[in-house]
Order: C-alpha cells, then structure tokens, then sequence
C-alpha cells in the first residue's frame, strides 16, 4: 500500500492537517518605500513599494509569539508579485535610455575632441550618432561649440592624450551602464566612437587613447578593443 493511503495513511494526513490549522506563521508587511521600477515579472516599468515583514508563530490563526523580521522585498504594484530588493538596481526602462544617450554623447565629444580637428565629417557623424541616441536635436554645431567649451574649461589642447578630466567623465557615463548592456550592446558604443574618429582619417594617438578609455569604462578587454578598432576600419 502507497504512504499516505489507507486507515493510517488517512489518520496521518489529517492529523497534520489538523495541526497546520492550529499552528502556523503569519507574515506582517509594513511599507517602507515606494517608487517605480523595472518589474521582471510584468517585463516594463511600473510602480512598487518596497516592504519590511515581521514573522510571528500564529495560534488558530492568531498571533502569540515574533519569530523575527524578514524582508525587504520590492512588491510590484500590478503584478503584486515579490522580488528581492537588489531588482531596484536595474534601471527602469526610461532612466536606460538616458544612460544610453548620455553616454553616446559622451563618447562623441570624447573622441572629437581628441582628434583635434573637428572636421565637418566627423561633425557630420558625431551628431548622426547623437541623434540615433536620443538627442534628436542635435547639430554638428552644437557638438563643435561644445568641444570648443570644453576645451577653453579644461585647458587641454587638441590632440592630446585623453586627460584625467576627460577620462573621469567617461567613466562617469560608462559605468554604470556597461552592467546592464550585452557584450554586443557596449562593442556598439565603442565601434560608434570609432566611427567617428575614422571620418576624417586613420586614427590619432589621442584617439586611440581616448577609445582605449571608452573600452575600458564599458568592460571590454584591451585584446578586444584593438580587435574592433581594427575592424572598423575595414570597409563593410
């Protein structure tokens, strides 16, 4: 006979069914937070709030005894499904796309400046590149007034290697995005950058300092970088 079946196998399961009714656990949430996140059960960005649960042994369904905290969790506000508190390091849908566009931005000015010439070229795709990025109106002039300014704050000089200063503001950018794109996402960055530094002719030393500091914010090894440095230049 299968456990569980029969006279005893009955009086068994009852009796901890019984037992179950009597004795138990109940969790008590408190809201701590709210906020809006990227929800991974929904799949897009919606509301939270963020809770903090005391357990306490129950008796016929009343509280008697604290067995303790637990949480934080992140409940979802449509789905009402609990996640650990560590998925409010994943930017909502909206905080990514600025990330992404201020990096690019970033990355274009970074390498303008290090070629030094601002030709209208490489104007011509930096901005291109901005655009796509999300800054739909940029303009080439823009872009050039601002490596102007950029250069008269810091007091770098044209083709030179890619200074603290400007090392620090891509990585700034870069940082905190590289986790959360895939190894092709941060390759697109870095080819985009490279894009524009081959406008006007073969690469700089400076910008091929200021590129190698581009891969290194995204995580992307320094045998790979020279790998898609190369490729970009070949023609597809």
């Amino acid at each position: 006979m299968l456990p569980g079946w029969g006279r005893n196998g009955r009086f068994v399961r009852a009796r901890a069914l019984g037992v179950s009714r009597v004795l138990g656990t109940r969790t008590a949430w408190t809201t701590v937070g709210d906020g809006e996140f990227f929800c991974p059960g929904c799949g897009g960005d919606r509301n939270y709030q963020r809770l903090a649960g005391r357990r306490r042994f129950t008796l016929l369904g009343m509280p008697v005894l604290p067995r303790g905290a637990t949480g934080p969790v992140v409940e979802c506000a449509a789905c009402g499904d609990h996640f650990g508190a560590d998925v409010l390091d994943h930017p909502t849908t909206t905080r990514f796309s600025a990330m992404l566009r201020d990096a690019v931005h970033t990355v274009a000015l970074a390498i303008l400046a290090a070629g030094g010439t601002c030709s209208r070229t490489s104007l011509e795709t930096a901005a291109d590149a901005v655009r796509a990025a999300g800054f739909e109106d940029c303009t080439e002039d823009q872009l050039a007034a601002l490596v102007e300014a950029l250069a008269a704050d810091t007091g770098r000089v044209h083709a030179g290697p890619c200074g603290a200063g400007l090392a620090i503001e891509l990585h700034e950018a870069l940082d905190p995005l590289a986790p959360h794109l895939a190894p092709t996402g941060r390759e697109s960055i870095l080819l985009q950058g490279a894009r524009i530094a081959l406008a006007d002719g073969p690469y700089t030393p400076a910008e091929r300092d200021a590129l190698a500091t581009v891969g290194a914010a995204l995580t992307i090894c320094g045998d790979d970088v020279s790998r898609l440095l190369a490729a970009a230049r070949t023609p597809s």
